[in-house]
Formats: C-alpha cells, structure tokens, sequence
C-alpha cells in the first residue's frame, strides 16, 4: 500500500529541494502531486521513486531532456532498452570529452604552476601566462 506524505518530507527523503521538486513538476518531469483537502501537494512511493530516479541521473550528470525521455522509456517497460542504451552512450561519450579537456587544463595549470620561480608578482609566470594566452599557445606547439 501505498503511504501519502508532503513535499517536506518528500525532500528530506530524496535530499531534493522543495523549490527543485515544484519546478520538476513544472515541467513536467514529476507528475502533479494530488491535492488534500487543505491544497497541500500530497506524494507517494511513486514520486518517491521517479524522484529518485531523477535525483540520481541528475548525479550522473544527465540532462534534464535526457531524464525526460529516459523516464518516457521507463513508463514502458516491455519496450526494447536499445533507445536507453544510446542515451547512455552519447552521455559517456560526453562525459569522456570533458574528462580529456579538464585533463589538459590539468596540465596547463600543473605547468604554469611548475615554472613559477616564487619571485614577486611582478616577475610571476602564471600571471604572466593568464595575461597572455600566446604563452599558453607557444608551449603546445
């Protein structure tokens, strides 16, 4: 059976924001909460679990059209997962880009870093370099 309970709790369930939570029902990823009474937005395990969903895609990094349509999928559970499956790889395929460019960033930073003499700031490579993106340009080539 399924438990009734407010917004508040369905935050502190989940670690989601009540605003977060009104706005995924905005647009449209949350169904509506059913209404008490009192107008109170009343959730139950089912909003537990797409918000869970949601919350742990989020974590991953997904978009929220990504969710959207991971959620379409979901609701129809004796479809084939191969839409799923390409969901996922283009966000890994993402995810690695970002991965190599933060890398090089890594890099850069580590060899600004290195060729710093601990002089003044006036005579300071890393100063010298962000005012300078030639510097950067002269040292990958």
């Amino acid at each position: 059976m399924s438990q009734d309970f407010m917004i508040g709790e369905l935050a502190a369930r989940t670690g989601c924001k009540v605003q977060t939570i009104r706005y995924y029902e905005e647009i449209g990823v949350m169904p509506p909460a059913v209404r008490a009474d009192n107008n109170r937005r009343m959730y139950d395990d089912s909003h537990l679990m797409r918000l869970t969903f949601i919350r742990h895609s989020r974590e991953l990094g997904f978009s929220l059209d990504d969710i959207r349509s991971l959620l379409a999928l979901a609701d129809q559970p004796d479809r084939p997962c191969g839409e799923v499956d390409e969901i996922a790889c283009n966000h890994l395929n993402e995810v690695e880009r970002k991965i190599a460019s933060l890398k090089v960033m890594e890099s850069e930073l580590r060899r600004m870093i290195s060729h710093c003499a601990g002089g003044t700031v006036s005579d300071c490579r890393i100063i010298k370099v962000l005012a300078d993106h030639d510097l950067c340009k002269e040292h990958s080539k």
